[in-house]
């Protein structure tokens, strides 16, 4: 008996001893593991990126709805959208789609390449390939389209080329806007309108 009670003060004397070893000799490992390990990760963009975005102060997918002073409800979407250096509440978007309903039902879907967004001007200068649906069937085409921000009033200033129902359609200019609350919208081609007319 008093051999194995010898033994086992013994063994319980070692692992008092060799536990603690252990536990130490483990979180060395475990320090010099993270010391070896490289502990800064790549951005994953590119220097001239990362500058680009600093100086512009770009916004990727910018999406806003709301609704103007008249009832209208319209949606604004764009692939990117940058600060214009030097000009107060005015952005660049690039890669545009608003939509635009008005009060009286009629929708306008807007598309172009490039949208000047001007707040304390109250406009929206889009250029590029610009087209316009309408849910009356026209389909129009031009260089330039401006637009009021806060209520349906849409000028082309240039050529502009229509599909609709009844058939296809230039113009030297064209204005899209509601005369007010109580009436509906309006589309007025003027500048040497020409139609050729496709009867149904």
């Amino acid at each position: 008996m008093n051999r194995r009670g010898d033994s086992y003060s013994r063994t319980v004397a070692l692992l008092k001893v060799a536990l603690p070893l252990a536990a130490l000799a483990l979180l060395s490992t475990l320090f010099l593991v993270s010391r070896a390990m490289e502990t800064e990760t790549a951005i994953p963009f590119a220097d001239k990126e990362i500058q680009e975005r600093l100086r512009d102060q770009q916004i990727t997918g910018p999406f806003f709805s709301g609704s103007t002073r008249d009832g209208d409800e319209m949606s604004f979407s764009a692939g990117k959208l940058v600060t214009l250096p030097g000009r107060m509440g005015a952005n660049r978007a690039e890669d545009v789609l608003a939509r635009l309903q008005t009060a009286q039902g009629a929708t306008f879907q807007l598309q172009a390449d490039i949208a000047e967004l001007d707040i304390a001007e109250n406009t929206a200068l889009l250029s590029g390939d610009v087209s316009m649906a309408t849910s009356t069937g026209y389909r129009i085409n031009t260089a330039h389209l401006t637009a009021l921000l806060s209520q349906l009033d849409v000028t082309a200033s240039g050529e502009v080329a229509a599909n609709g129902p009844l058939g296809q359609l230039t113009a030297g200019n064209m204005r899209v806007f509601s005369p007010n609350e109580d009436r509906n919208t309006q589309m007025l081609f003027s500048g040497g309108v020409k139609l050729v007319y496709t009867p149904n």
